[in-house]
């Protein structure tokens, strides 16, 4: 395929993962933050290619990943309700809440559909007058553009029965937030050049002066992230912390003015849970006051607050810790066993950028020697 190949050639990966062994003279453990970046990194093996002293660890790179179970639990108690039409991406439906998920909302009769685009639910909204129409607005800064978007077009257009359930994070802070943790190791980034084409480089300023550390914005080929990977670790030799900009293809320093001032007109950020992690200080996004009625859960009132507020997740699941870069998948006692695609335990095991189901679908033959150590 013409622009994709190009960042596959196997020749060209030898030559960067031979400067990344030259390169590396000690230990260091380095984390991506994007789940296309993780899926790549799986899929075409590219840890392997690592020296020993070089350890690659997996972030809280999927946005349905970090949904946490209150609003999995709202979205279903919403896309129950007669007359409504809850509209999600795919992913989003086999993501479990405390009970059930969205596949069994709609079997249970609630009109659940997916989407490719929140104006696709727009278009819903002024198809079916008599309906109210509620769009998952999931995603990082990549795609809370165009919600915002539809948003201000729902108003332009005079479409009062449309509505989003707002599930959006922020990358800087969870960043800031791993590296505030309690025994991190992280000790640099590749930061999702997906989310930097919308809003530059800019706002990861901060985080190295702060924190002493380099972040690299990296694109989502296997030749994308082997550089990525060499420039980190050229910072961390020569004792630099840096933003420097691998994917420079797709990024500008700016980013997009336009979309960010979008973003900016119809959502402010708010603290967020984020699930198997916890409460991260504006992490999130909400609509602001000016769009209040364009809020599902303002528009439905108080019980679908209620219902957010007893999120539980399951006990045995253990993807806080892959999210946050502490266990491999395969490290999970359920991993492949209890915890698989039809029957996930978490979120990183349905999502199309979840970690767990990049080891279950690319390594599961190797990893699941899990099975035999278990006796299962």
């Amino acid at each position: 395929m013409k622009y994709v190949t190009e960042f596959r050639d196997s020749k060209a990966a030898r030559a960067l993962s031979e400067a990344i062994r030259r390169t590396v003279r000690r230990p260091w453990t380095v984390m991506e933050v994007c789940g296309g970046q993780t899926h790549a990194i799986v899929r075409f093996g590219l840890d392997a290619l690592f020296p020993p002293g070089l350890t690659l660890v997996h972030g809280p790179g999927c946005p349905v990943c970090v949904t946490p179970v209150g609003l999995i639990d709202q979205a279903i108690h919403l896309a129950s309700l007669p007359g409504v039409i809850f509209c999600s991406f795919g992913d989003m439906l086999r993501v479990p809440g405390s009970v059930r998920d969205l596949f069994a909302a709609k079997a249970a009769g609630g009109d659940v559909r997916v989407v490719y685009s929140p104006l696709d639910a727009l278009t819903l909204a002024q198809a079916h007058l008599d309906r109210q129409v509620i769009c998952f607005a999931v995603g990082f800064e990549t795609t809370a553009p165009a919600f915002a978007a539809a948003v201000v077009q729902a108003r332009r257009l005079g479409v009062k029965n449309f509505s989003l359930l707002v599930a959006h994070v922020l990358v800087p802070p969870a960043i800031g937030a791993i590296l505030n943790a309690p025994g991190n190791r992280v000790q640099g980034f590749l930061a999702a050049g997906h989310v930097c084409t919308v809003m530059g480089c800019k706002e990861y300023d901060e985080l190295v002066r702060r924190h002493r550390v380099p972040i690299v914005v990296t694109g989502f080929e296997p030749l994308d992230i082997l550089e990525g990977v060499l420039l980190l670790v050229r910072q961390l030799e020569a004792g630099r912390a840096e933003v420097e900009n691998q994917y420079a293809r797709s990024v500008r320093r700016q980013g997009n003015p336009e979309a960010q001032a979008v973003l900016r007109e119809v959502f402010e950020p708010v603290p967020r849970a984020w699930r198997g992690i916890g409460e991260i200080p504006q992490s999130g996004l909400r609509l602001r006051h000016a769009y209040a009625e364009f809020d599902a859960i303002e528009r439905f009132g108080g019980d679908v607050a209620l219902v957010g507020e007893g999120g539980v997740e399951d006990a045995e699941c253990r993807s806080g810790l892959v999210l946050q870069g502490l266990l491999k998948p395969p490290d999970c006692p359920a991993f492949g066993i209890r915890c698989t695609p039809e029957r996930p335990l978490g979120a990183p095991m349905v999502s199309s950028e979840g970690a767990c189901a990049a080891y279950f679908r690319y390594r599961r033959r190797t990893d699941s020697l899990q099975e035999v150590r278990h006796g299962e």
